[in-house]
């Protein structure tokens, strides 16, 4: 199996919990809690996967990056959008200088 199966199969899965019942699905409660409370864990998860680096644990690196990546794409889900957004992006991105791909967005 790989990363991108995964990682499309948790999408999928995901998209499908908007409209479950937040009472028996996690996914289904970030939902309904809206945006704030997504980009509020992934705040969160990010701090722990700070502090797992700074640590030099690897196996917690792995669990947190792991919690930042779901949570990612759960804001993602939440936007109607997934990880095959984001994967044709980076293949946009391939081979170019990130330097350069910053510049050619423009101003914000």
């Amino acid at each position: 199996m790989s990363t991108h199966d995964i990682l499309h199969r948790l999408s999928e899965t995901l998209a499908s919990r908007r409209h479950a019942d937040p009472e028996k699905s996690y996914t289904a409660k970030l939902f309904s809690e809206g945006p704030d409370s997504i980009l509020k864990k992934i705040g969160e998860e990010c701090a722990e996967l700070i502090m797992a680096a700074k640590d030099g644990k690897r196996l917690n690196i792995v669990w947190e990056s792991t919690d930042v990546i779901y949570h990612v794409l759960v804001l993602l889900a939440f936007y109607g959008l997934s990880i095959e957004d984001v994967s044709q992006e980076m293949r946009r991105r391939e081979g170019i200088s990130g330097i350069d791909e910053k510049a050619s967005r423009g101003t914000k």
